[in-house]
């Protein structure tokens, strides 16, 4: 029997505030034309205050409108709190529910890149932001021995820690030095470096002898931390594929077919990075 996704039009879309700058349109449009599904993956800008009533024109629009979507900043949490399963994977019709695809992102791309990286016993995690959170739980759930986390407020660290049990340990910016210490992984999950702007001077020698640091920020590419770090003869991956990585799940769910993250898909969204 033929599938049916074959002679249907399948639409997802990813919601943001700013969005026109989102690659994941590229990405899911790449993969689209690879596989031959009819279907498309667009960018929808929508503020704040009117998250809600978006979401609810989904729900009342029904699969035939959009069977899903992806949700960035500064609507993740938001998208939590709206959905009706949220952090499950169901297949009830009529019912929405919501997955962060990050930590999934984040380790497939260290598997991809620096493949034996989770033989780490201790990891740093520099910030704790809402990207951190899935960090975190992505380390813990691979079973790295160790996860400390360093936040220019410490409190912040401390409710993750506190979140995500006792292998965890929070600590404030000025131990960075002593807790890198043996450590075989090292993560920024700051927007430091971000689009051109300063990161601090960071001494990795501390860091275990086959370490490796990444950064979960990709524009530019070769972030501030990652050239200090690669100055320093430490291994780097970047952050890019995080970012295709994270959209797989996605993609399987709304269109039916398990993509690859490849190495033209990869020079596609560097050649647009280099544009803008």
């Amino acid at each position: 029997m033929a599938d049916s996704r074959e002679t249907l039009t399948i639409n997802a879309f990813v919601a943001g505030y700013p969005i026109k700058h989102s690659r994941s349109p590229i990405i899911h449009s790449y993969w689209l034309k690879k596989f031959g599904i009819s279907g498309s993956y667009e960018a929808v800008e929508v503020r704040p205050d009117d998250f809600p009533n978006f979401i609810a024109t989904i729900r009342a629009q029904g699969p035939g409108s959009a069977v899903g979507g992806n949700v960035t900043i500064p609507h993740k949490e938001a998208a939590y709190r709206l959905a009706d399963s949220p952090d499950e994977v169901a297949e009830e019709e009529g019912r929405l529910h919501a997955t962060n695809t990050d930590g999934y992102g984040f380790v497939s791309n260290l598997d991809e890149r620096h493949p034996g990286w989770d033989k780490a016993d201790r990891a740093v995690v520099f910030g704790a932001g809402g990207a951190s959170r899935a960090v975190v739980q992505s380390l813990r759930d691979r079973g790295i021995g160790e996860i400390h986390i360093l936040n220019r407020t410490v409190e912040r660290a401390q409710e993750l820690a506190d979140r995500f049990g006792a292998r965890v340990f929070s600590h404030p910016q000025g131990a960075l030095h002593e807790v890198m210490q043996g450590a075989g992984l090292f993560v920024n999950t700051t927007s430091l470096g971000m689009d051109g702007t300063e990161a601090p001077e960071l001494d990795f020698s501390p860091l275990a002898e086959n370490a490796v640091v990444t950064d979960i920020v990709y524009v530019p590419l070769i972030t501030p931390i990652l050239q200090m770090a690669q100055a320093q003869g430490i291994a780097t991956v970047d952050g890019l594929g995080m970012l295709l990585h994270q959209a797989k799940p996605g993609f399987k769910k709304w269109f039916g077919q398990m993509p690859e993250v490849d190495e033209t898909l990869r020079s596609i969204i560097i050649a647009d990075m280099e544009k803008h």
